[in-house]
């Protein structure tokens, strides 16, 4: 079939039709990852009177993805038959086809470049040497073959482990330059989601970059023409987009985010790979969301904190607010649209009409600079791992030619948890020596995790750094299907399928199985990798934002660190400061644990007069006596605080019991049939076993601070002081911009006095838990024996966020409760095959996903208020504004929510207080031991 002229032919006409079908809408030709339509090209290109032959060439050149894609290891081939003289063809000449070559970065280009280099020509052979010095992403296998070159003798291969340990692919770049020219482009005031620059609906298209490019800004056209008619007007700047009075690149890390800005702002990576640009320039008067300055990262572009907004002192030095106790911010200098400013690489300074206004030297540390120089993070970690290699092969010491790691080490400090955990799992470090934050880490990774808007980018990452099996390191991965649950269309039939075969083939448990053996699981990717860390020292990497898991510390990523993650089992990134959270003082019975976890945004805001000293910064919150289900909501919150990441701190019989039920979770998804070959998932319950053996044996209890660990801050919760219940408000008509959208509004429910109309109610998303699902049961019991009916003024969605959760529910009769009062329950015989657009005043019980809080599939009818249990209050994101009226997305506990919806506005104090008598709300009492060591 390979070589059947008609169907070479077939694939070539699909692919015109589909061109044909992308110029309507005003796309180019879409990339070729295929082995079907690259045979196809290369026939015509091979065949000197088809009509097709001038095109297919430049499809060959300039359309083919590189990497390990099965058009790459064509292309390859093909490229080699050229190199020795076996293909002719006359716009190809060997030194063209080598060039091709050196821009596929790894996979078959490198098996085909190290036959040539290890071959019998020898002009040949040094040709393709100088092309693999260029290269760094050699795996395992192609290192193998080199040592065994070079213990057999062979030159050519001494000559390439020579350059590999002088790090050439590295020193020989260009430097980068001296002065950057930039002009500024506001993309938004205050904070700015990554929802603006790659929408949750339009996750279906990320791995199409060039379609998904026409939907940053959320569409907004006009704002689409101003930023080309800015770079018309200054063709020889760079443009930097920015958050004006605010933080850019909030609620997750979204590679497609940084995609797109790259796409509208960049530089072209390649001239031979079609839409993938690098090095975007990013901005935000608060600086950058961590977990997306990541992502910048990733792709050698520069993250600038401008603080070009600050608060206003009086004579005394004393910080001005206004009448509502803010601060009052006062412009240091304008970045307004069309501002020309220059960045200064060397001196670390951005420059404004040739005066310094701001020192940049944090957006330009050594390692970063390294970043941009190599075109990404990417090449810098092969390029380290590839020097050590060829240093070790030859016997020789490597030179230095990287930035050495930062070290910090404070004499007499004791050590927050994170510094424990990262001291624990750090690679390549100076022996015996304690690190504190601000080191510079290279850490071994223990969990990570794909979800399934993004799995489609990681893997095309994979596919890009030519990797081909998850690393050995690497205790356990999963890829979700959570994220396209609510809604089995057509774009999910396309895209999900094809995600769950290439990561179960590398290696991952799936939500789905290729082969279709075991139930499809859409289970909220946050529950499972809570469930199957098994190790409160591990180190989690997840490609979302809301990886923040209540064992181990865990961070959210894009999905090019996750792909990194799983490809080497390793992350680089400075230890980050602490801020240590203690509690004191008694919760009221009728209060849930999520008011505690908004009282500690407000009171810690109120302590610190409103700054957030948890952005950028893990948060080690001493929660003592809860289990990881329920700490889970505190650290899933975490994200919505901007801080880096979370740490719970719990007693020992309390870590023990919440590893119990990690291992219950962990056996049914074995018994469903999900784990694979090499045992991954009963490796984990024989690892959880060994934990919770060292742990009752005293060998090594619970982590815990040392009590001598220094912290950024200290924040005390009072419980005492939280009487009602609390409700996190986007503030949608604030009448400073910069105040909407920040989960900063923390307001009780008093405020609203009983008389904000709701128009719809969300249960659901990765900050419920089961007993959230039981309080829902119990409350519509209660109205049901007060009122004589339970009747809806306003629709409520319910999605549990797992099919244990339901399972669960079914066996304690708590699930034939709910059913009692819905009028629609999911049917995974029959999903849906469309979002729903219109809600009646009834319960709706959906599948288990993210359901409306990924804004990708379902969202309320536009204009509504929502009062919900999620995690986002983003412009757009649960709900679109209407014509007439700002969407709203209100957060707050299961039992307000329920209520919401019972009375079609939000319930009074004594309203709540009747419907939640008698239930077991999540209760919370401070641990009586001194967690620390």
């Amino acid at each position: 079939m390979a070589n059947d002229p008609d169907m070479f032919q077939k694939h070539y006409n699909d692919y015109i039709k589909e061109i044909e079908e992308r110029k309507e809408q005003g796309l180019s030709p879409k990339p070729i990852d295929g082995a079907d339509l690259t045979s196809a090209i290369i026939a015509q290109i091979k065949d000197s009177g088809s009509e097709h032959r001038e095109d297919s060439l430049k499809f060959f050149i300039y359309n083919t993805l590189p990497g390990t894609t099965s058009a790459a290891g064509v292309k390859a081939k093909f490229l080699k038959e050229i190199i020795l003289g076996e293909s002719v063809v006359e716009e190809i000449k060997p030194d063209f086809a080598f060039e091709l070559l050196s821009h596929m970065k790894g996979g078959p280009s490198i098996e085909v470049l190290l036959d040539l280099a290890l071959g019998d020509d020898e002009n040949i052979a040094n040709k393709a040497a100088e092309v693999l010095k260029t290269q760094v992403f050699l795996y395992d296998a192609d290192m193998a073959r080199l040592e065994a070159a070079f213990k057999a003798g062979n030159t050519v291969a001494k000559d390439l482990l020579e350059s590999y340990a002088k790090a050439e692919f590295f020193t020989k770049l260009p430097d980068v330059e001296e002065e950057i020219e930039i002009v500024t482009f506001i993309a938004g005031t205050g904070d700015i989601s990554t929802d603006l620059l790659s929408p949750g609906a339009d996750a279906h298209s990320r791995s199409d970059r060039e379609l998904h490019g026409q939907c940053i800004f959320e569409h907004n056209k006009d704002m689409q023409r101003e930023l080309s008619a800015l770079k018309e007007e200054h063709p020889d700047k760079r443009v930097m987009l920015i958050a004006e009075k605010g933080t850019m690149g909030v609620g997750s890390s979204r590679m497609s985010g940084v995609n797109n800005v790259a796409l509208w702002t960049g530089v072209q990576a390649s001239p031979y790979v079609p839409f993938i640009n690098i090095a975007p320039i990013i901005a935000g008067t608060n600086g950058i969301s961590p977990i997306f300055l990541t992502t910048v990262g990733v792709t050698g572009g520069i993250g600038i904190d401008l603080q070009n907004w600050v608060k206003k002192k009086d004579a005394d030095g004393n910080t001005v607010v206004d009448a509502d106790g803010e601060p009052v911010l006062e412009q240091a200098y304008s970045v307004e649209t069309g501002t020309v400013l220059t960045i200064n690489t060397k001196e670390k300074k951005l420059y404004k009409n040739g005066e310094v206004v701001k020192d940049i030297s944090a957006a330009l540390t050594p390692q970063k600079v390294e970043f941009i120089k190599a075109g990404g993070s990417y090449a810098v970690v092969f390029g380290k791992k590839l020097q050590t290699f060829a240093a070790k092969t030859l016997g020789t010491d490597a030179p230095t030619v990287f930035a050495p790691s930062k070290e910090i080490s404070h004499e007499g400090q004791g050590l927050t948890a994170v510094e424990k955990i990262f001291n624990k799992n750090a690679v390549g470090t100076t022996p015996g020596k304690t690190l504190h934050a601000g080191s510079d880490v290279r850490v071994e990774v223990n969990i990570v995790g794909s979800q399934d808007t993004t799995g489609l980018m990681t893997s095309q990452e994979l596919e890009a750094m030519a990797a081909t099996t998850i690393s050995p390191i690497v205790d356990g991965a999963y890829q979700s299907g959570c994220h396209t649950a609510s809604v089995w269309d057509k774009k999910a039939q396309a895209n999900i399928p094809k995600l769950m075969k290439f990561m179960n083939d590398f290696g991952l448990i799936t939500a789905r199985d290729p082969k279709g053996d075991y139930h499809a699981m859409t289970d909220v990717i946050h529950k499972v990798l809570n469930d199957i860390t098994i190790d409160d020292w591990a180190i989690i990497i997840g490609g979302d934002s809301h990886t923040r898991m209540s064992k181990g510390v865990a961070f959210g990523a894009d999905s090019g660190t996750v792909a990194l993650a799983l490809a080497t089992g390793e992350a680089s990134m400075p230890i980050p400061e602490s801020v240590k959270v203690t509690f004191k003082g008694e919760m009221k019975s009728y209060m849930d644990f999520r008011d505690v976890v908004h009282a500690t945004q407000q009171q810690m805001l109120k302590q610190f007069g409103g700054e957030n000293v948890f952005q950028g910064r893990v948060i080690e919150v001493h929660i003592g006596t809860l289990t990881a289900d329920q700490a889970f909501t505190f650290t899933d919150w975490t994200a919505e605080m901007k801080a880096k990441a979370s740490i719970c701190i719990s007693e020992d019989d309390t870590l023990i019991e919440s590893l119990e039920i990690a291992k219950s979770r962990i056996q049914i998804m074995i018994d469903k049939g999900m784990d694979n070959k090499g045992a991954v998932l009963q490796g984990l319950i024989d690892k959880a076993n060994k934990r919770i053996e060292e742990i009752r044996s005293g060998e090594k209890p619970a982590l815990t601070p040392d009590s001598s660990a220094k912290y950024y801050a200290e924040v005390v919760v009072d419980l005492d002081v939280i009487s009602e219940p609390m409700i996190a408000d986007p503030d949608v008509n604030n009448a400073d911009v910069s105040k909407r959208y920040t989960h900063d509004t923390i307001r009780p429910l008093s405020y609203y006095g009983g008389e904000k109309k709701v128009d719809l109610g969300f249960i659901g998303s990765c900050m419920v838990h089961k007993g959230d699902m039981k309080i829902l049961a119990q409350m519509l019991k209660n109205i049901e024996s007060q009122k004589g009916k339970v009747e809806f003024n306003a629709p409520l969605v319910v999605a549990p966020p797992t099919y244990n959760i339901v399972d669960e529910l079914k066996a304690e009769g708590d699930w034939e409760v709910l059913q009692k009062y819905s009028g629609f329950e999911f049917n995974d015989e029959a999903p849906k095959g469309e979002a729903r657009t219109k809600y009646e005043n009834m319960l709706y019980l959906e599948r288990p996903g993210c359901n409306l809080c990924m804004g990708n599939q379902e969202k309320a009818e536009p204009g509504d208020t929502v009062m919900a249990t999620s995690t986002r209050l983003f412009q757009g994101r649960v709900v679109k504004d209407s014509n007439e009226k700002k969407g709203e997305s209100l957060l707050s506990s299961t039992p307000v929510v329920v209520m919401s919806t019972l009375l079609g506005r939000t319930p009074r104090l004594d309203e709540y207080e009747a419907a939640v008598e008698g239930i077991d709300l999540t209760k919370f009492k401070p641990s009586g031991k001194l967690l620390v060591k």
